[in-house]
């Protein structure tokens, strides 16, 4: 097996691991405002403009939200925020709007050093296949 069969098993692995055992109650508790170090994420599906809402792990810096995408490019809001940077945000319980930006160069080793949640920093490395570095910048902060 090729290093990026092995690549797209553990994506296909890590994506039904989140949507079925991790992101439900992880979602229900930051809605709450309960899981500190995360955020929800609303962007418009790229292909049928619904609204598509994950959780990710947030590294807040003033008015920038730094996420690092574990599945970089493969992951389906990577790939929409691409087409359409326009996104709404739940930070600590209120929606705010604010546009995306994937940062290529960015260090990712630097950035990831920088979280505060150094278990959310284990899961990513430990379950990341492209990490890729995006951040999310607040309207009027």
């Amino acid at each position: 097996m090729t290093g990026s069969q092995e690549a797209a098993r553990r994506r296909a692995r890590t994506r039904l691991l989140q949507k079925y055992l991790i992101n439900p109650p992880s979602k229900l508790l930051t809605t709450l405002g309960l899981l500190r170090g995360h955020i929800i994420l609303e962007t418009t599906g790229r292909r049928s403009g619904k609204r598509r809402r994950t959780v990710l792990g947030a590294q807040r810096a003033g008015s920038v939200l730094w996420v690092v995408a574990e599945q970089g490019r493969h992951a389906g809001y990577v790939r929409n925020l691409i087409s359409q940077p326009r996104v709404r945000v739940r930070v600590d319980g209120r929606w705010h709007d604010a546009r995306a930006t994937v940062l290529d160069q960015d260090d990712v080793d630097a950035r990831l050093a920088s979280f505060e949640d150094q278990k959310h920093v284990a899961m990513v490395r430990r379950f990341g296949t492209s990490l890729l570095t995006v951040s999310i910048e607040l309207d009027g902060h």
